[in-house]
């Protein structure tokens, strides 16, 4: 009997080694990350608010790319440059280099819904050769980001509504898009 309860003793006190349910207690993991990535935009660059466009914009096609950076669960900055060079209609192109804050809205699962506010730059060569200009930009937006494994994300959407506010005198440009691509979490 006695011996039995020894060997039960030792059973138990190594079963308490495997015993830890995290990998790091959640007051002292590291929560700074940086995730970088690509994508493909689909975007609307006329809204039809303007005489150069008609009310049915022309779609622009390009690839992009992105690095998150978290400092806390609450504090990120995104920073994003797309470059949207395919299905110009006569000789159009945009490219947009924007950085802001960037604020989870809810976790589901491995999915993290997200909303954004960016600043930056847009450059823009108009069609039929009216002219080319770098204005300043703004964009509201978000998305939901899939964690496929502890380093890979999946941006399953990403949608911007920009403002161009002082594009030409007395007149703004609202072009929109969609995104989607894949994230890598470099450390």
């Amino acid at each position: 009997m006695r011996r039995f309860a020894v060997v039960a003793f030792l059973i138990l006190l190594s079963a308490t080694r495997h015993a830890a349910a995290q990998a790091a207690e959640s007051a002292t993991a590291r929560q700074f990350s940086v995730t970088a990535g690509g994508f493909g935009s689909l975007f609307n660059t006329a809204d039809g608010n303007n005489q150069f466009y008609p009310t049915s914009g022309s779609y622009l096609i390009g690839l992009g790319t992105y690095v998150d950076v978290h400092f806390t669960r609450w504090i990120q900055v995104e920073a994003e440059g797309r470059w949207l060079r395919f299905n110009s209609s006569e000789g159009e192109h945009m490219d947009h280099y924007l950085i802001g804050p960037r604020v989870p809205i809810h976790e589901f699962g491995r999915a993290q819904a997200y909303g954004k506010v960016l600043f930056g730059v847009g450059k823009m060569t108009f069609p039929n050769g009216f002219g080319y200009g770098s204005f300043t930009a703004l964009a509201y937006g978000g998305g939901v980001d899939y964690r496929m494994s502890r380093k890979l994300t999946i941006r399953a959407v990403d949608f911007e509504l920009q403002q161009w506010p002082q594009w030409l005198p007395g007149s703004a440009l609202y072009p929109w898009g969609v995104s989607a691509g894949v994230g890598y979490r470099v450390f």
